[in-house]
């Protein structure tokens, strides 16, 4: 190691598995699984090393009995035909022909087995993409502006700084053991589309005069995530240059990694250390680590459109558009990836780019080739125009795959989302997304309706059910509203139930909702008590 590792010296106050990390760096088992693993099969591996597949982008798949799910990093979303053919034949030779795009713009696996991860790391590297650090306690998967560079907001383009940031951390010894994950985001649209307050570390755009010009950098929030326990992340007192921005990142990163806290797994993310100390000596801090930045400027963050971009858009480039794609609930095929590969290259710039929201985007489409590629026989699934609900449905893996989670989530938020679209007509698009743990992967916080799977005791047993929460959103700048989780409501729905559940609660909503309001907006005018007597009173005729 280059540094020195300060929080070994008292290591009874260290969990079991930092005592691993010691011990072999999760970096060491990607050259392990390609040398012995994949070789010997899975039942060669200790248990201790399966923790450490992470570092390789790689998690047991439920029922844990030899089936892997691996993460693809895809910078700021944004990748090119050739690398989506490529997923797309991984998908194909070994992944059941199942592709996810996930809530931070990533390309995730299913059905993967050890003895693949060699070939698919090799077809990974070929197009330049890789499964490293995509998990474990490191810097993850980067997320960004999937418009970056076709933006006619961006106040600039940040491809090349979150090019820049990841390849200083990916497989960079001096970060590869940090207390736990370190989520980042590098954007410079004003619509807060990098969904910054739920993010360890986010840059998000701003201007300050220096030396009497105006001069268009960042400002910088820290300790944002989500899980049982969400924060959102707060403001430093800072500026940064583009030219500055890596700085910074390592700066946080060294703090984290030195003073973040190692004795609870589940107290380890650099949101408690945030909140224990405070902007205002984090920054002293980060100071300390890199030296004096100017004060904040003038924020340029003028709302929140939580990513989503469908339909046809005029880029700044003259006579080219981008077309915003619905992917329900971020699920598709290996057929349908390379079907999006071709069109990229026959109508667009060869550019396909994923989203927060778990949707697509492809850039480059010249005026007089929109209406041809609209009438492609893909874009009837993966539509520009989708409906109201299951455009704005958002579903974690869900237990299909994941050990954690209590119940289903893709399936049913589909279905959730179909049930409303054919019953309730609303001219505002409501957010709905679907947990199926309190790790929250899909990001069931910062939704209009948030839905946590649980079970619940019934006379056949238990059985799949609901958590509500209500009113989540982020930031709006100035302009906008502040941003709040949403805050749950009691009473556990049936998994059965929920859809005419949150069909009732909808219809309050259009009921009593003032013209032009919002969901949030409304949530936060008639107040958390109104939406509970509601529930209440649902939730008691559905039991009569």
């Amino acid at each position: 190691m280059a540094y020195e590792p300060i929080w070994t010296k008292d290591p009874d106050k260290l969990s079991k598995f930092e005592l691993v990390k010691l011990e072999k760096d999760g970096l060491d088992v990607i050259r392990t699984i390609i040398e012995k693993y994949a070789l010997e099969g899975y039942d060669s591996i200790p248990a201790d090393e399966l923790d450490l597949f992470k570092w390789a982008g790689v998690y047991q798949q439920k029922p844990k009995n030899g089936h892997f799910m691996m993460r693809v990093r895809i910078n700021t979303g944004i990748m090119t035909s050739a690398q989506a053919r490529t997923l797309a034949d991984i998908s194909r030779l070994y992944g059941r022909e199942l592709v996810d795009i996930t809530t931070r713009q990533a390309i995730q696996f299913h059905w993967l087995t050890v003895d693949n991860f060699p070939d698919i790391f090799k077809r990974l590297e070929e197009v330049g993409l890789y499964s490293f650090e995509a998990c474990g306690d490191c810097p993850r998967t980067i997320v960004g502006n999937p418009l970056a560079g076709i933006d006619k907001d961006e106040l600039l383009d940040t491809k090349a700084l979150v090019d820049e940031v990841n390849g200083f951390f990916m497989l960079n010894r001096d970060f590869s053991n940090l207390p736990r994950k370190l989520k980042m985001s590098i954007s410079a649209n004003p619509y807060n589309n990098a969904h910054a307050e739920i993010n360890d570390l986010a840059f998000t755009p701003a201007v300050k005069e220096i030396d009497g010009q105006e001069t268009v950098g960042f400002h910088v929030m820290v300790g944002g995530g989500l899980s049982a326990k969400p924060h959102l992340a707060q403001k430093l007192d800072i500026f940064v240059r583009p030219d500055e921005v890596l700085k910074v990142a390592t700066g946080v990163a060294t703090i984290f990694r030195d003073y973040g806290y190692r004795e609870k797994r589940h107290h380890a993310r650099l949101k408690f250390l945030m909140a224990d100390w405070g902007a205002e000596k984090f920054k002293d801090k980060l100071v300390e680590v890199i030296g004096e930045l100017p004060a904040r400027g003038e924020d340029k963050t003028a709302g929140w459109q939580a990513a989503y971009f469908d339909g046809v858009h005029p880029q700044p480039q003259q006579g080219l558009n981008y077309v915003g794609l619905n992917v329900p609930v971020g699920r598709l095929n290996a057929d349908e990836l390379t079907q999006l590969a071709d069109l990229a290259d026959a109508y667009g710039d060869g550019n396909i780019r994923t989203t927060m929201s778990q949707n697509a985007i492809l850039s480059g489409v010249p005026n007089d080739k929109v209406d041809e590629l609209l009438a492609a026989p893909l874009l009837t699934r993966l539509s520009p125009a989708p409906k109201n609900f299951i455009s704005r449905t958002v579903a974690c893996t869900g237990n299909e795959f994941c050990s954690l989670a209590l119940v289903e989530t893709k399936k049913r938020a589909v279905a959730i989302a179909e049930f409303l679209d054919e019953r309730l007509t609303l001219d505002e698009k409501v957010r709905i997304h679907l947990i199926g743990c309190p790790n929250a992967c899909g990001q069931k916080q910062i939704a209009d309706i948030g839905l946590q799977g649980a079970l619940v005791k019934t006379s056949e047993g238990m059985v799949e059910a609901y958590d509500i929460a209500i009113g989540g959103t982020l930031g709006g700048g100035a302009q906008g509203p502040a941003a709040k989780f949403a805050q749950p409501l009691k009473g556990r729905v049936k998994a059965d139930e929920v859809a005419g559940v949150v069909e009732q609660l909808l219809l309050f909503y259009k009921s009593e909702r003032a013209a032009g309001e919002g969901f949030h907006a409304f949530a936060e005018r008639v107040g958390l008590p109104a939406f509970q007597e509601k529930l209440s009173s649902i939730l008691a005729a559905t039991a009569s």
